[in-house]
Order: C-alpha cells, then structure tokens, then sequence
C-alpha cells in the first residue's frame, strides 16, 4: 500500500510501472548492480494496492529487499502471504469463470477483482488463454471446489511446468542462478515485452 507505491517501485525495479493504472499487471525484475537478477515477481495494482507475486521460496527475501528499499518513500511494504494462486488455462478457462458467476479480464495483464477478495488476471503464458486467479488462502479448497465443478479438470504441477517450458518462459532459481541478466531468459526485450 501507499500512495507512493508504484513511483517508488518503478525507482527501484526494472520495468516502468510509476503509472500503472488501476487493473493492470506487469511483470517486474529486481536487478543488482551488474544487471544480474535478482528477483522476478509480477505485480498487480488494484484498488490502491500493489499485489506482488513471486516464488514462495523467494517472498521473504524479495519483502526484505522491499522493506530495505522504502526510505522515505510513502510504500508500505508487508507480507501479504493471504492470497493463493490458482492457474486455469485453455480455451474453456472463459466459461469456467462465467460458470463460478467471474467475468475474466479480455486483456492480457489486466485484472479484475473476486467479490470476497483477491482477483483474476490474465497472463500471456503458459497458454493463450491463461488466467491467475488469487483468493483468500483460507477459501482455496472452496474456489478449487467451484472451478472444478463448472468444468476445469485438475491438473498438477508438472503439467504447468510442460506448458511453462514449452512457452519458453523461466522461472527463477530453477531455470536461473546467481549470473542470469534478464536478457538470457527473455524477461526483458521478449515478445510480450
């Protein structure tokens, strides 16, 4: 949160983000001083807060770093480890969402908030048509329930990986290390860049 939040984010990351509007993602890099990656997190500014998502190994360092980072700024970093994560992809993900009573953003890297909290955003990868949903984490078996019971069949991990590597995107500290510059990994300068 703060007024301040997505200025002093884009002073401090590697996308230009000081004017995101409201509804939109973007995905963002923290980077050290040789341009190496530090941090690959994607953001969703909605309704006065930016959401931060990364890989849950990396969130208390990545919140470290931001605390660190504040100064003087008017952002208020905290750990916001209430919302879960759930993919849906393919061409039916639409009719899912309409089934569960959710219209899915049209636009890739838009978003558009849940009624109890959290919100769906569509994404370019791992598919064409690929959505994250975020709900509260005590309510996740509930949406798991609703998106299976209008029609998702469940897939694991594996099967997201697949489509991952097969959409050519990265994942960091998996298909990174301490010497990756964003370039090698098409984080910056890649098609949907």
């Amino acid at each position: 949160g703060g007024p301040e939040r997505l200025t002093w984010l884009h002073t401090i990351s590697s996308q230009h983000v000081a004017g995101l509007p409201d509804g939109s993602s973007a995905e963002n890099l923290s980077l050290d001083i040789n341009g190496r990656v530090e941090h690959h997190f994607v953001q969703t500014d909605l309704d006065d807060v930016t959401w931060i998502d990364t890989e849950p190994s990396r969130g208390t360092e990545l919140l470290s770093f931001l605390t660190k980072m504040v100064f003087w700024s008017k952002a208020e970093p905290r750990d916001g480890n209430e919302l879960a994560v759930l993919s849906v992809l393919g061409p039916e993900s639409p009719a899912v969402f309409e089934k569960i009573g959710l219209t899915p953003p049209a636009d890739v890297y838009t978003a558009t908030p849940v009624p109890g909290g959290g919100f769906v955003r569509r994404m370019p990868w791992p598919t064409a048509d690929a959505y994250d949903l975020l709900v509260p984490r005590e309510q996740l078996t509930e949406w798991w329930k609703k998106l299976t019971g209008a029609g998702a069949a469940p897939a694991g991990t594996w099967a997201y990986e697949a489509l991952r590597v097969a959409s050519v995107r990265a994942r960091i500290g998996l298909d990174t290390d301490e010497r990756t510059i964003p370039h090698e990994v098409r984080w910056i300068g890649g098609p949907e860049q």
